[in-house]
């Protein structure tokens, strides 16, 4: 396949905001021993649990490894695509395509590099290449252009637009010495702009505490509409995460967006007690030479605000914690017109990551195949 030289913002596109209507959703059956504990069996669940929320409101493609493709099949609804594809991992948010589009609503895919969140430096694991070829074979397979970004270390949990201008980063990630060390700070931005139809970039500081993927915007902030965010909070300054949270609430509070807007900001609870990888997950866990472990204790990066907004609802991280019933309350009101799907996700958060890292929206409009005009990605999607 061939894909294109020129830069999508030059060409008219954007990425729009999650909010925005899809035509579906990507997610990728979990099966690696080194993040899925005990053979996935408690991982499948949640993650079909998930995936049919999203299909009740928008078409779910999930992607399997050959060998799991039964599983997968077996465990999901007809309503559910099953996609045999390679993977090394699960996390269809970081190794999927992004998806812009221009005004005219045609819609493109962009390949980033992928090195498992840091490479050599401090990458999770050592054998990435399925990975990274993953959104080029994706866009490939259903027929959207695709642009070559893969001189460019980014991960789609690394960015938020608000489908106006706006892009949410973290310096903590995207200046991460793993990412792209020979860029400065202004040439990355340049970069994000030229590739996602950016007019400005909003750099926080931090993500969340503990987040190994050198701490993903979409773990700590997320945009609900233009001009409004939740953001990861605790009142508890003992905790590590409140100086981190406040850091960004003082970014966000003297910011505007691309269009000179004030951001209202939701302040979403973390959960009240830590939540931390017990000896008993850690013994299902089958790990390769070199791939980051973990030890019993090590608290993990829960975070509500690792959520995913569907068609016609939002999906919401729980973990048995007494402020889950508070971030569905806050997300009610955040999304009145939205159905609120809360799902216990302890069994994804062992893996390293949570819903919206394990889920990819494909944005609703007309599928570029050549680079100029192709068919609505609906009709692809009826014709396979």
């Amino acid at each position: 396949m061939k894909k294109l030289s020129t830069l999508p913002a030059e060409d008219g596109f954007f990425m729009p905001g999650e909010f925005e209507p899809h035509r579906g959703c990507i997610m990728i059956w979990p099966r690696r021993p080194g993040s899925w504990p005990y053979e996935a069996a408690n991982a499948r669940k949640a993650f079909a649990e998930i995936a049919e929320a999203i299909a009740d409101s928008e078409q779910l493609i999930m992607l399997a490894e050959e060998d799991a493709y039964e599983n997968a099949r077996a465990m999901l609804s007809e309503r559910i695509e099953v996609m045999v594809m390679e993977s090394d991992d699960a996390w269809a948010r970081d190794v999927g395509p992004t998806f812009v589009k221009d005004k005219t609503g045609r819609v493109r895919g962009i390949d980033w590099q992928f090195n498992a969140w840091g490479g050599t430096f401090d990458g999770l694991y050592q054998d990435w290449e399925k990975d990274n070829l993953l959104a080029g074979r994706f866009c490939e397979k259903l027929g959207y252009a695709v642009y070559d970004a893969g001189h460019f270390v980014l991960e789609g949990g690394s960015i938020h637009s608000d489908g106006e201008g706006t892009v949410l980063v973290t310096e903590r990630c995207l200046l991460s010495g793993g990412r792209n060390p020979l860029l400065t700070k202004d040439q990355i931005e340049a970069r994000l702009k030229e590739y996602l139809g950016a007019e400005k970039i909003i750099w926080l500081k931090y993500g969340i505490y503990q987040d190994e993927t050198n701490e993903h915007v979409d773990n700590v902030c997320a945009f609900v509409r233009p001009g409004e965010v939740v953001l990861a909070w605790t009142d508890d300054s003992k905790d590590p995460q409140y100086e981190m949270s406040l850091e960004d609430l003082r970014i966000l509070e003297r910011e505007t967006d691309a269009k000179g807007r004030h951001f209202t900001v939701h302040k979403l609870p973390i959960p009240r007690v830590p939540v931390c990888i017990t000896k008993e997950e850690l013994e299902g866990f089958v790990f390769e030479p070199g791939e980051d472990e973990r030890e019993p204790g090590e608290r993990l990066a829960a975070s509500y605000v690792n959520f995913y907004i569907s068609n016609g609802g939002v999906i919401v991280p729980q973990f048995g914690d007494e402020n889950d019933r508070e971030a569905v309350r806050i997300l009610t009101g955040c999304f009145p017109e939205r159905k609120i799907y809360p799902v216990y996700a302890r069994d994804i958060i062992v893996g390293g990551g949570n819903i919206h890292c394990i889920t990819q929206q494909i944005p609703k409009g007309e599928i570029d195949e050549k680079g100029n005009s192709g068919s609505s990605s609906d009709e692809v999607l009826r014709r396979r």
